[in-house]
């Protein structure tokens, strides 16, 4: 069998990687990040017990259709105006399909848009939603409508950028290369002049996190919204800020990894900023409602009433449908380390569940 060196084979991540930064010098985490990322979900499921980890719509049912009955309401509360359904990284297609099930049975079937770029998730998700269409990103999707949009857990998975604070001030953290050892180490360039005022004397060693990357996405999405009318949920693990806090991290197997290990082999995320997100959709423009704590946001929605009915209609389920309501609502579970982060086009009424 080649050696993954030779050149009738595409050399692994990690090796291209480590090339990378022998030949040019450390790369910023961010670039380490992207990277990664993007063959981890070009090459796999990473969801269910054979993949890495589990999100809200594999947990239980409810989660997507109550998202779904409050875009639903959203919209007829909007004037049922045309509109289409838009997902961000919609995994294995789990939510979009309860969503859209618990739509249909108000008889509302909007066309439906999944922005994916992993070719073994479009394959999945094709089963779960006959007749979906997919982009790259918004610029592939119609402006002749409303959108209706939904991003549960994809910040978390953009690139990051770290600044650390050391003896000499604020630099960029970069990731090194030894050996075949990945690490990561302060830049010597300073960026103490775009720190805000409040962590410029942080202690050495602090950390502070942004992700440029997710504000680009979120005013191109306020563009469309401001254009066309709608609304996003927003959906992920994070904190209102900015804030000081290293919240990189690696998943694998469903348990935390070293995210400098085996680059595109671990799911690498951050926890997602909603406190930059919320300020980035009111200077676009946007009215911004949130973020809120997950149970809260379904506790508002129904979720009892909908467990309740299920547990009804097939009582010997009724363990595993309350203990799939504790995940996603406890406090001790996901139900505030998640937040929810509704942002509407202007004139729109103010979604389900955080009136």
């Amino acid at each position: 069998m080649p050696d993954a060196m030779d050149g009738d084979v595409e050399p692994l991540l990690a090796d291209r990687l480590a090339r990378a930064i022998t030949l040019a010098g450390p790369i910023p985490l961010s670039q380490f990040m992207g990277a990664a990322n993007a063959h981890y979900y070009a090459t796999r499921d990473p969801l269910g017990q054979r993949g890495d980890f589990t999100t809200a719509p594999e947990i239980s049912q409810m989660f997507g259709e109550l998202i779904g009955l409050a875009l639903t309401d959203l919209w007829d509360r909007a004037g049922r105006p045309p509109a289409r359904y838009v997902e961000y990284g919609p995994g294995r297609g789990s939510l979009a399909a309860d969503a859209l099930r618990a739509m249909a049975t108000v008889e509302f079937a909007p066309p439906v848009h999944l922005i994916e770029t992993s070719p073994a998730l479009r394959a999945i998700q094709a089963e779960r939603v006959p007749g979906a269409e997919w982009a790259i990103d918004l610029v592939g999707i119609p402006d002749d409508g409303a959108l209706l949009v939904v991003a549960n857990e994809f910040f978390d998975a953009l690139p990051i950028r770290q600044l650390i604070r050391t003896a000499e001030g604020w630099r960029e953290r970069l990731v090194a290369c030894q050996d075949t050892l990945f690490l990561p180490i302060a830049g010597n360039q300073g960026f103490d002049a775009i720190i805000p005022p409040q962590f410029k004397d942080a202690p050495v060693g602090s950390i502070l996190e942004t992700s440029p990357q997710s504000v680009a996405v979120l005013r191109a999405l306020a563009a469309r919204l401001l254009v066309q009318g709608g609304a996003a949920l927003i959906v992920d693990y994070g904190y209102v800020g900015p804030a000081i806090g290293d919240t990189f991290q690696a998943v694998r197997g469903h348990a935390f990894a070293n995210p400098f290990d085996d680059p595109g082999e671990a799911d690498l995320t951050a926890h997602v900023d909603f406190g930059t997100l919320a300020e980035a959709a009111r200077i676009e423009g946007l009215d911004v409602h949130g973020p809120i704590g997950q149970g809260a946001f379904l506790d508002a929605l129904g979720i009892g009433p909908r467990a309740d009915a299920l547990i009804r209609a097939v009582p010997q389920e009724a363990e595993a449908v309350a203990a799939a309501r504790r995940r996603l609502t406890d406090a001790d579970a996901m139900g505030q380390l998640f937040q929810v982060l509704a942002v509407t086009a202007p004139g729109w009424p103010v979604p389900a569940g955080f009136a």
